[in-house]
């Protein structure tokens, strides 16, 4: 049981850093996907203001 305190000390930091990259990853995913809606949202209202077809999504 001695062992196990000092191999979870030296994994901790490792976990650590794992977790604080895997949020900002995560944070700018959800990020560009909200602007990438926002942006499609805005060119559907400029597109239907000047009377043109409304663009056929890529889903």
């Amino acid at each position: 049981m001695d062992d196990l305190w000092p191999a979870l000390a030296a994994l901790a930091p490792t976990v650590l850093i794992g977790l604080v990259f895997w949020f900002v990853m995560r944070a700018l995913i959800r990020s560009d996907k909200a602007e990438r809606r926002a942006k499609a949202k805005i060119e559907a209202q400029e597109r239907a203001r000047l009377g043109l077809p409304a663009k056929a999504s890529a889903e």
